[in-house]
């Protein structure tokens, strides 16, 4: 007879395609290294390309414009001087051309230093310092002339030589602008360049990885297959075993049920029974005409007290164990004596509020929801330190709701490492009865805000009887 496959032999028996993944994973992330390389690489040439060359030569025509404008106030300037309707002297004008001198000279410096020094413009630059130079010497003489009173042949010299060396200077700087122009061209041609090769390098890239990503794919796929079925059938015998142990948990209980429901009968029928005996005896003993201040009569009213008080015991053991009150007065009716017990045995006090139609719960459904309230105030007593607790019993659109809240130290929520208390046979008891009533149940908490316990239950209204037909 063949063994039964174990886990580990149906999980052993799956292909693994681990290494061929593995080589698929190092292809794509080798790719993905390279193609960084490479794109970090032209983008530091672009933003040194930019940087150096772009925004250089943008800066350079800006001086050249400066340059140009300068010309045009020159221009304007010399014409003022040279006519002979002129209500001011030539000197007048001393300043204008020392003012456009230092900012002449300025833009040029810093034209030369944002240049990308091509052999042309370097050629023009050097024309450009020596006229203005000559321009500047020039001027100066026209300015002595006019100071020794030669206002006439001052006007000759404006006219004769100083407007055709403007006209050269404005000539030289309109060249330059026009270098600059072309300059500026070829590094926007240069630029698209670098774009359209990175861009036409992505898209082969994309190709290369979509390769990849599909040849993996379809191995994985292909690999997968049948560890998917193996799964599915590993999956199908979990849920079966799931199933076995759910439904071996709820014969537990069922089985826990009957059991506290014979031990609760026979505590009140036999010991009670025995205790009440033993208890009449004693009386009957106490009455034989003794003397009442006799030490044997003090002593049948010590065993007599403590009988009585056995007797109140045994019976609160035998409600908790299966409370009489469940069977006879309903749900509502035996919450409402657990609670106070609860709180006469435990000095807890527990508020209980009720918002419930009238009406009994099957005693099947009834007594699962007498022991989640029973379970979770027991955590309370246990676990919480709490001083105060809540019950809250409530049917609202055709829903149970039950919830038990306590303001004591609560607990970590789920997730963390620290274990909820009452997280063992007591919760899973709680989530057995509560999925058997088809509800659910919901646990809040956290460090010093207490804990919430609700559970929902739905119910139907054929469920309900009516108190007076229950009466009847």
């Amino acid at each position: 007879m063949n063994r039964p496959q174990s886990k580990h032999d149906l999980l052993a028996e799956i292909p693994s395609p681990s290494t061929r993944l593995w080589v698929g994973l190092c292809i794509t992330l080798a790719i993905f290294v390279i193609f960084a390389f490479y794109t970090i690489r032209e983008i530091q040439w672009l933003e040194d390309f930019q940087a150096n060359v772009v925004q250089k030569n943008r800066k350079a025509s800006l001086q050249l414009l400066r340059l140009q404008n300068d010309m045009y106030l020159l221009a304007v300037s010399l014409r003022d001087m040279t006519l002979p309707e002129s209500r001011y002297p030539i000197y007048y004008w001393k300043g204008e051309f020392v003012r456009l001198r230092q900012d002449m000279n300025e833009a040029l410096k810093l034209e030369a230093e944002y240049s990308t020094g091509t052999p042309a413009g370097d050629e023009k630059r050097r024309q450009l310092r020596a006229l203005l130079e000559d321009f500047w010497t020039s001027s100066d003489e026209v300015f002595m002339l006019a100071d020794q009173g030669h206002e006439a042949t001052a006007r000759y010299a404006i006219r004769s030589d100083l407007e055709g060396k403007r006209n050269t200077l404005a000539d030289i700087v309109g060249r330059l602008l026009t270098l600059n122009d072309q300059a500026q061209d070829e590094a926007g041609r240069k630029v698209s360049q670098v774009y359209e090769k990175v861009k036409h390098d992505i898209l082969v890239l994309i190709g290369v990885l979509f390769l990849v990503a599909l040849g993996t794919g379809l191995y994985t796929l292909q690999a997968n297959r049948k560890t998917f079925e193996r799964l599915h059938h590993l999956a199908e015998r979990l849920q079966a075993q799931s199933e076995q142990l759910s439904n071996l948990s709820w014969k537990l209980i069922v089985v826990q049920e009957e059991t506290l429901k014979r031990v609760s009968r026979d505590l009140h029928d036999e010991f009670g029974q025995i205790l009440t005996a033993l208890g009449v005896m004693l009386s009957r003993a106490e009455q034989k005409g003794l003397d009442k201040n006799s030490l044997f009569i003090q002593e049948v009213q010590k065993v007599k007290t403590i009988v009585a008080e056995t007797l109140e015991s045994v019976r609160n053991s035998s409600q908790i164990f299966r409370p009489a009150i469940l069977d006879d007065f309903g749900l509502e009716q035996a919450l409402e004596w657990f609670v106070q017990q609860f709180t006469r045995q435990t000095g807890i006090p527990v508020h209980f509020e009720r918002e419930l139609a009238e009406g009994f719960f099957p005693q099947e459904e009834a007594i699962h929801i007498y022991r989640i309230l029973q379970e979770a105030l027991n955590n309370v007593a246990k676990h919480s330190h709490a001083p105060e607790a809540w019950v809250l019993l409530r049917e609202t659109r055709g829903e149970l709701m039950l919830e038990i809240r306590d303001n004591g130290r609560g607990f970590a929520a789920a997730g963390e490492n620290d274990r909820a208390p009452g997280d063992g046979i007591g919760l899973m008891g709680m989530r057995e009865r509560t999925g058997h009533l088809n509800g659910t149940l919901a646990i809040r908490s956290a460090p010093g805000q207490g804990t919430i316990v609700t559970v929902r239950i739905p119910v139907q209204k054929a469920a309900l009887e009516p108190a007076a037909e229950k009466a009847g």
